[in-house]
């Protein structure tokens, strides 16, 4: 598949696709949109920033506007058709906007159900009929309970960065929420990374699932430029003003690996006159959406966090990625860097290396996506 026009999709999405212009697919849209409109089964393992949402959002969309118009509308209050479970209310909140602009030619409904949310606001989200439900696991289990929520008219299980509801402890809760589904639903587990308890995860409920994997899954994106900054003598600041008096293209992303240092430095930043806000754990919920929200809108360019905003953060304004402190695993550099250079746009990366980050950096070797990355010390 080379467009979307290509795709038998209903002409209300492809009049959305247009007017976004969106024209070309990315990899992993290009293989597995038509594989879930054919109602297969799927697991796809993509690189950060590859049009996950819009790979299931498409699929779910056509297949359920196509049971209204056959005559079989949702009748039933409480009852969705298609369900994405995300790990985080951020994230829950960037898929339903993602989804949003396609219901406005579909009129189809797409509610949410999060974490971080008072009941009161979980109640009003599963009022009326609705066909769509985008829900954190913890949270839906809830409302199952309640007896607000049945699964019973699910046509579509989406599992959405399923190597983070692991890292959040959520694979009970996801168990529970698929074996609630009818035995005939079509699942789709997207994933940036597959760690051993996700392989278990889809070894058990995906065996006759379809893999498709993106050339670049475990890799840097191609359009992301890399180099490295050695640190001497434990010097990190200096280096760091040194940067950031270089302007770039959109906002800055600074990760640190402990709330400690993710503290330290946006005192030392706000001390040096470099307004930043933070985005951690162990903080207020509200302050911490608040601190979000100003990075996104553009009001402070520069976000200082641990691997909390790794995951799932989707902010189009991300110009560059620098890695204060380098993680020690691969697989949360990935992530890191996946923030910036998204959907094809361009992003920077510096990394700051010390020698305890050799390991780290000669593994780097082995994921480099293009000549323009660079992993010689400057």
């Amino acid at each position: 598949m080379n467009s979307f026009a290509e795709l038998a999709l209903l002409s209300t999405l492809q009049e959305t696709l247009a007017e976004k212009n969106l024209t070309t697919p990315t990899e992993i849209q290009a293989q597995a949109v038509p594989a879930l409109l054919e109602g297969r089964s799927v697991v796809g393992v993509a690189e950060t920033g590859s049009g996950k949402t819009l790979t299931y959002a498409l699929p779910i969309l056509h297949r359920l506007k196509t049971l209204e118009l056959d005559g079989n509308p949702i009748k039933v209050y409480g009852e969705p058709r298609a369900i994405v479970v995300v790990p985080t209310r951020e994230l829950g909140e960037q898929v339903a906007k993602a989804f949003k602009p396609f219901t406005h030619t579909t009129r189809l409904r797409v509610r949410s159900l999060l974490g971080g949310t008072t009941m009161e606001v979980a109640k009003r989200s599963l009022q009326g009929a609705f066909e769509v439900l985008v829900a954190t696991p913890g949270r839906l289990i809830k409302m199952m309970d309640a007896g607000l929520v049945t699964l019973g008219d699910v046509r579509m299980l989406v599992l959405d960065e399923a190597d983070q509801m692991v890292d959040h402890g959520f694979l009970p809760d996801v168990r529970r929420i698929v074996k609630k589904c009818p035995a005939d639903r079509q699942l789709a587990l997207f994933s940036a990374t597959l760690p051993p308890a996700v392989e278990k995860l889809i070894a058990e409920l995906f065996s006759g699932a379809e893999v498709i994997r993106s050339q670049g899954s475990h890799r840097v994106v191609a359009s992301l430029t890399t180099t490295n900054q050695k640190v001497v003598d434990g010097k990190r600041f200096p280096l760091l003003e040194s940067l950031l008096g270089k302007k770039v293209q959109g906002g800055t992303i600074l990760f640190t690996n402990t709330r400690e240092q993710c503290d330290k430095l946006a005192e030392e930043l706000e001390e040096a006159g470099w307004p930043c806000v933070v985005y951690r754990g162990e903080m207020d919920k509200s302050e911490r959406r608040r601190n979000l929200k100003s990075f996104r809108d553009g009001e402070v360019a520069l976000l200082i966090s641990t691997d909390l905003a790794s995951r799932g953060l989707d902010v189009e304004h991300v110009g560059r990625v620098i890695n204060y402190h380098l993680p020690r695993q691969m697989e949360n550099y990935l992530h890191r860097v996946g923030r910036t250079a998204r959907a094809g746009r361009p992003g920077l990366v510096v990394n700051f290396i010390t020698e305890r980050d050799a390991p780290l950096v000669s593994k780097l070797d082995a994921v480099r996506a293009s000549p323009k990355v660079s992993l010689k010390a400057k």
